[in-house]
């Protein structure tokens, strides 16, 4: 390859390395804090009460 082919190559290389590393952490953000996140963590764990009170049934 020619000097300037490899210069823009090079370039080119290093703009998508940066491009890639900003969408990384724009999606890291994005999905950062999710409910399914809160839920594995055991947030909603901790406040003792279940979300649907269990209540006797009889069944037929």
């Amino acid at each position: 390859m020619a000097e300037p082919a490899k210069k823009v190559a090079q370039q080119t290389e290093e703009r998508l390395e940066g491009l890639a590393d900003t969408v990384r952490e724009k999606f890291d953000k994005v999905t950062e804090g999710t409910f399914r996140d809160r839920i594995k963590e055991g947030r909603f764990a901790e406040q003792g009460e279940p979300a649907r009170p269990e209540t006797d049934r009889k069944r037929d």
